[in-house]
């Protein structure tokens, strides 16, 4: 197994199709190690992590940020996932300890521990306000939701294949997907072309089951199509945070609330929701933020 993540992209039928595909075991594997998550909250996570990483690399912009939350009523509560263009991805559960039964052997139900609710999808541009989309959760799965994402709200025609494996012990023994969009100029004859062959596709973790890189998915999933690959990058696990900038926000709370946690005489722990690291705040650092504030 190559021992880095990436996404390819490619273009298909006088560019009239794109296509990526992602191979992002390291990344899952390393979001449920961060979130302690149970099996079927590292599939749910995983997915969506796998298809933040692939909308991140869609965007040109080097500070655009792309942010997935699912809220549904299921027992996983909210999953957000957020990725920027340059293959750094970042995510977490609300509830990583959700245990139900499976569909069948072998086959995690993600669609019940998400359950109903809705799909947003909003990119940060750097514009005034970010661009929000947002949609009803259709089943759950996750690939069949962001697929009617991009259908209904960006008026692209997708198929999203969205798969993680995971293994008895229950680490991540695959994880991967893609994305095939159809633009505007697609034939009629291209589309009726790649319809049957999606609906013939094998799911993305047998695929991988099979040894098959992203590049070998693509070929696999457009065989007899003409396909051009125009872009490889890595992605990985990453989360920005730091203890300054836990500080900062530790900085714009109250007086009064910042007072309270010096009259309680107890350090403080802040966690970051992303990757689950833990910051300590002495009561030393609490009365140096506001002394600071004094002082400006």
């Amino acid at each position: 197994m190559d021992n880095k993540d990436y996404i390819v992209r490619a273009s298909l039928a006088n560019d009239s199709v794109r296509a990526f595909a992602i191979s992002s075991t390291h990344l899952v594997a390393e979001a449920r190690e961060r979130h302690r998550t149970l099996p079927v909250v590292t599939a749910a996570l995983g997915r969506l992590l796998s298809a933040g990483a692939i909308m991140g690399s869609m965007m040109k912009g080097d500070k655009d940020i792309v942010t997935i939350s699912l809220k549904g009523d299921g027992p996983a509560g909210y999953i957000t996932v957020t990725a920027d263009s340059h293959g750094h991805v970042k995510g977490f559960p609300g509830n990583p300890n959700v245990d139900i039964p499976r569909k069948y052997a072998g086959k995690l139900d993600v669609g019940a521990a998400v359950g109903r609710g809705l799909l947003t999808v909003s990119y940060d541009l750097g514009l005034k306000e970010p661009y929000s989309g947002q949609v009803e959760i259709q089943t759950g799965e996750v690939a069949e939701d962001l697929a009617y994402y991009f259908t209904v709200s960006e008026q692209l025609p997708s198929a999203v294949g969205l798969g993680v494996m995971v293994d008895t012990d229950s680490s991540v023994k695959h994880a991967g997907g893609f994305i095939v969009q159809l633009l505007p100029d697609a034939p009629e004859d291209v589309i009726e072309l790649l319809e049957k062959k999606l609906a013939n596709l094998e799911p993305v973790t047998t695929m991988m089951e099979q040894g098959m890189t992203p590049e070998e998915m693509l070929l696999h999933i457009f065989e007899g199509v003409d396909i051009e690959f125009t872009e490889r990058h890595d992605v990985k696990f990453y989360c920005d945070c730091s203890k300054e900038k836990v500080k900062r926000a530790l900085a714009a709370i109250s007086d009064k609330d910042l007072q309270d946690i010096v009259n309680d005489d107890e350090d403080i722990e802040v966690k970051c929701y992303f990757c689950n690291t833990t910051y300590k705040f002495s009561i030393a650092d609490i009365k140096d933020i506001l002394s600071s504030r004094k002082i400006d």
